[in-house]
Formats: structure tokens, C-alpha cells, sequence
């Protein structure tokens, strides 16, 4: 079932310190009239990913202005409000984080969506109140998201016997573009590390493509069996499928694996540096 956003109750308590009936009076008259909240319409929206993999979690930030919150001169004189709720078939391990906030500053608020292990359209729902007084305006905004088998990007990591590995990056490149980084802990002689990177993809088109991982940017200790500090493996797509929806919900998967041998050359450049 797809959630709505619920209704909500907000209540204004106000306390006033009694100075007396006729001190309150005077003052009480002498007050200005309430600066009266400009007409612009309330606008928002939603930035982040549109794809994102099964059991995924990723950052979206939700931003807003306008309506009686803002005065005649576009200064804040009330509080804007979202609260969000999501919509999906399967909404087991959906949610969004927080459901509600103030946006205060003309900056985004930063939430967090997680997704669950069912490749489906999720949609964000967000209902914005801009209120000033007695004045309230608000509107809904909604934001899709689709949730995909994604293409997974395997390697084994191996640390020769005779040295330690510090913490390095890994960059992951499709077809010549970066499309992510791992970074991959220290190893201890010996020690091993699976590597996992998901790639998240509506579908590509027909023809070859190449993923490569490689080791730019890290401490020079580190290189591929073959002494390369990159690794590539090319794989074929016959065509995506005519109705996108049903590709992602299809989705594919393409592994490879690699293995590193740290041993010899960062064992040598250790011990090189114990002499001294």
C-alpha cells in the first residue's frame, strides 16, 4: 500500500507575563500592526539519485521557500515544514529519514532513503507548509526513485606474506568514466578482502562495455600481479530491453574477479626503509 502523507495538528501556545490591566492596555496599543507575509507561492524540491540498488541507502536533500513564511522583502518572518512518508508496491525495509523538519536559512535538509531487496519505483512524498501567523500555505511534491538488481563489480585482494597494507582507494570506471571508489582496509600479512562495488543502471546500451578498477591515488606500495595499476574486463550487452520499467525489475548482474599479489614489491620497499 502506498503511504500518504498523514495529517497533522499543529497548535501555538502562548504566554503572557501580566503587568497589570492598564500597563498591558497601553502597551498593547502602541504595538505596530503585524508585518503582513508576501504573496509568493510556496515551491519546493527533491535532489539525490533517481537509481539506486536493492538494500541500498543514499542522501536527498528536500528544500523549500516562499508563501507567508517570507515577508514582501523575501526575509524568513515564520518556519517552513516538510514531512515526508514514502510510497512503494513493497514498502518492507523502505523508509526515509527524518519524516519531519524545519528549513531554516534557505538551505536543503539533508534526509537519508534506504530501499529494500525488491527492485521496484519508490516515491518519495513530501508535503511542504510555509505558515506566518495565522497565514498557512502549503503544497505536495513528490520525487521518484528506481530500485534495481544492479551490475556488481567482484575482486579478491590478497596481501603478499611478508608485509602489511595500509588503507587504500580503489577506483571503479565504466567505459573510461569514473562511477565510484572502494577503499580497502589494511591487511595484515596473508590477509584477504572481498571487494564489492554495485553499480546502479536503468540499463546500457547494446554493444561492449569495459569496467576497470585501478589503484590512482594510492600509496605506491600497491600493484596487480602483473605489475598494472589497472585491471579491465570487457563484457557484451545485446540490447536493453524495449520497456525500461521491465528491464529494471529484470535487472543483470556482471562479475569478475581479480588477484592482487602485494608481496614482493611492498615487502622490498619495507624493508629498504628499516635499513635506514
Amino acid at each position: 500500500m502506498i503511504g500518504g502523507v498523514r495529517p497533522w495538528v499543529l497548535g501555538v501556545l502562548v504566554v503572557l507575563t501580566a503587568l497589570g490591566v492598564s500597563a498591558v492596555g497601553a502597551a498593547t496599543s502602541a504595538l505596530p500592526a503585524p508585518q503582513v507575509a508576501a504573496s509568493t507561492p510556496v515551491t519546493g524540491n527533491v535532489t539525490g539519485p533517481t537509481v539506486l540498488a536493492i538494500d541500498g541507502t543514499a542522501g536527498y536533500h528536500i528544500n523549500a521557500s516562499g508563501g507567508p513564511a517570507f515577508s514582501s522583502g523575501g526575509l524568513p518572518v515564520g518556519n517552513v515544514t516538510f514531512y515526508a512518508s514514502i510510497g512503494a508496491g513493497n514498502l518492507t525495509g523502505v523508509s526515509i529519514s527524518p519524516e519531519e523538519a524545519a528549513i531554516t536559512g534557505g538551505h536543503a535538509y539533508p534526509t537519508t532513503l534506504r530501499v529494500g531487496a525488491t527492485a521496484q519505483l519508490v516515491t518519495i512524498n513530501v508535503l511542504i507548509a510555509s505558515t506566518y501567523l495565522k497565514q498557512n500555505e502549503s503544497i505536495n511534491i513528490s520525487y521518484n526513485v528506481y530500485v534495481v538488481r544492479p551490475y556488481v563489480v567482484a575482486a579478491t585482494i590478497v596481501a603478499g606474506t611478508g608485509a602489511t597494507v595500509l588503507t587504500f582507494p580503489v577506483q571503479v570506471d565504466l567505459d573510461g568514466n569514473p562511477v565510484g571508489t572502494v577503499s580497502v582496509p589494511t591487511l595484515t600479512p596473508g590477509q584477504s578482502y572481498n571487494l564489492s562495488f554495485d553499480y546502479a543502471t536503468l540499463g546500457l546500451s547494446s554493444g561492449e562495455h569495459t569496467f576497470s578498477i585501478s589503484l590512482a591515488g594510492e600509496h605506491g606500495l600497491v600493484s596487480f600481479a602483473n605489475g598494472a595499476s589497472v585491471y579491465s574486463t570487457t563484457f557484451y550487452i545485446t540490447g536493453p530491453a524495449p520497456d525500461y520499467s521491465l528491464w529494471y525489475l529484470a535487472g543483470a548482474v556482471a562479475f569478475f574477479g581479480v588477484l592482487f599479489i602485494f608481496g614482493t614489491r611492498v615487502a622490498a620497499r619495507r624493508r629498504g626503509a628499516l635499513r635506514k
